[in-house]
C-alpha cells in the first residue's frame, strides 16, 4: 500500500475555505500534505506556478496531477469525482 500523500494542499492560516477543505479531506480519509504559503515562500511560488494565481486553498493531486485553485468543498467534491479521486 502506498502511504504517500494523495494531495498537496496549499493553504493560508485563518482562511475559512482552507479549514473546511482540511476538515473534509480528513473526514473522507484522504492523505494530504499541507503547505502554509505564508510561512513557506518557495511553497507560495510553487502554488503560483501551478495555478497561475495566489488564492488559497489550492490543491494538486499527486506529483503531476490536476490542480484545483481557489475553491471550497462545493467545488472540491465534483473535482474529486471528475478525476476519480474520491
Amino acid at each position: 500500500m502506498d502511504d504517500s500523500p494523495q494531495f498537496k494542499l496549499f493553504i493560508k492560516p485563518g482562511c475559512p475555505w482552507c479549514v473546511e477543505v482540511v476538515d473534509y479531506l480528513r473526514q473522507q480519509g484522504h492523505r494530504f500534505f499541507i503547505v502554509n504559503v505564508l510561512a513557506d515562500a518557495d511553497g507560495f511560488e510553487e502554488m503560483r506556478r501551478l495555478s497561475g494565481q495566489a488564492k488559497t486553498p489550492t490543491m494538486q493531486a499527486g506529483e503531476d496531477g490536476p490542480v484545483l485553485a481557489d475553491f471550497g468543498v462545493d467545488e472540491l467534491v465534483p473535482f474529486l469525482d471528475e478525476h476519480g479521486l474520491n
